[in-house]
């Protein structure tokens, strides 16, 4: 009998009536024929309004109680869907992370998965249950709560698959899958039948609100069939999968616009050999995750550095950069949270020329202005004003044609 990970989202289990309509699918899919374990998130909004509620307290709360709180959000989720499948006649029981046994490493609010120990949910398997899963969350070696980050619930789920040997992982959630750009935005875009790992990674990293960009690493890395299914009907969804040579006739898969991120400047570096490897790993042991990354050579044997952080990690990043700029003599560090990263990505463009041009030729025709750019085998990056955001997608959407193939 073949084992399935399906995946809940919030949107999904957001109600009693979206709960009982979830139960109802896995229900389907048990009497099917196959072995089923369902990770699921917490009830729509409950992250955001326990992260509210947390922040009515302490403006600057510990990150150990943080996991402590979030991580009750995904019990309350398992514990009804567990309800709601036992009114409709089937076996099921609901377990946190750490009672599964997902162990991580101690980073409390971005904890990375060090190991699954599945033999609770065989057993529970081998006795009929449908085994209900809490995502988000596991524990240290030393029994400390952790989550793994926004989107979490994803990052278990594969983890199950793999850990599970799953015949493929399904992620619901309330769109029908995969879109060459966010359907709320460009209103044409359409869904993708298929996208590769590479792919989807450089999308959900780049801001595409579709799965954690980490679970992808996961899924890419022990080769998971993942699929990305709406929970409202039956659409066949988008598959993630290997590259194949086919898609490497698509130039462009998609287009990500990120809101999320700021960037910060620190002038006058000296322009000596180990400088920015000294300023960087102060970042980096302060836990900041840097994206992209400029240097400009001035006449004065000086550079400027520029890099984007997380918007809610500035605050944090501007400690560290200014502690950084100080040790090595550098001047003004500044910061700008208006800004916007939009990004085009597609395997062909690795045998395709002129995908810059075309993506540059959209944004001026537009008249949005580039601050900064990154580019990789697959992807193209742009910094733009936060206001233009939006509309540079639209821009380079059409002008790449996503909307009609």
């Amino acid at each position: 009998m073949a084992l399935i990970v399906q995946k809940f989202g919030g949107s999904s289990v957001a109600n009693a009536e979206r709960i009982k309509n979830v139960a109802k699918r896995v229900v389907q899919t048990k009497r099917k024929g196959y072995k089923l374990v369902v990770v699921v998130s917490a009830l729509g909004d409950t992250t955001d309004e326990l992260l509210e509620l947390a922040k009515s307290i302490t403006d600057a709360p510990s990150e150990r109680e943080m996991d402590m709180l979030l991580a009750t959000g995904e019990q309350v989720s398992v514990s009804l869907l567990a309800m709601a499948i036992h009114k409709l006649g089937e076996r099921a029981i609901s377990f946190t992370g750490p009672q599964v046994g997902i162990i991580t490493d101690p980073m409390h609010t971005k904890a990375r998965i060090l190991d699954i120990n599945t033999s609770r949910i065989e057993r529970a398997l081998r006795e009929g249950n449908i085994v209900i899963v809490a995502g988000f969350q596991g524990k240290t070696v030393t029994e400390e709560i952790t989550t793994l980050g926004r989107g979490g619930s994803d990052l278990t789920a594969v983890a199950l698959a793999k850990a599970l040997r799953a015949k493929h992982c399904e992620i619901y959630t309330d769109v029908n899958g995969i879109y060459t750009a966010d359907p709320r935005v460009v209103p044409n875009a359409r869904k993708l039948d298929v996208i590769s790992y590479d792919e989807i990674l450089e999308l959900a990293s780049l801001g595409a609100q579709v799965m954690q960009s980490r679970s992808i690493e996961v899924g890419k890395k022990f080769n998971v069939p993942i699929y990305v299914r709406s929970s409202m009907n039956h659409t066949e969804g988008t598959l993630i999968t290997k590259e194949t040579r086919k898609m490497e006739e698509v130039v462009v898969s998609g287009v990500a616009l990120n809101q999320n991120e700021a960037k910060i400047t620190i002038f006058k570096v000296p322009d000596q050999p180990g400088v920015a490897a000294r300023i960087f790993k102060v970042i980096a042991d302060h836990g900041i995750n840097v994206d992209m990354i400029i240097q400009n050579k001035t006449q004065t044997k000086t550079t400027d550095i520029s890099f984007t952080v997380r918007k809610s990690e500035i605050r944090r990043a501007l400690e560290a950069v200014r502690k950084a700029a100080r040790s090595v003599r550098a001047g003004q560090v500044s910061s700008d949270g208006n800004i916007a990263k939009v990004s085009i990505v597609g395997v062909g463009m690795k045998s395709h020329t002129g995908v810059a041009s075309k993506m540059f030729g959209a944004l001026a025709k537009n008249k949005i202005n580039i601050d900064m750019i990154s580019t990789s085998e697959i992807k193209i990056s742009c910094v733009v004003p936060g206001n233009k955001g939006k509309d540079a997608v639209r821009a380079i959407h059409k002008e790449f044609d996503l909307g009609n193939k």
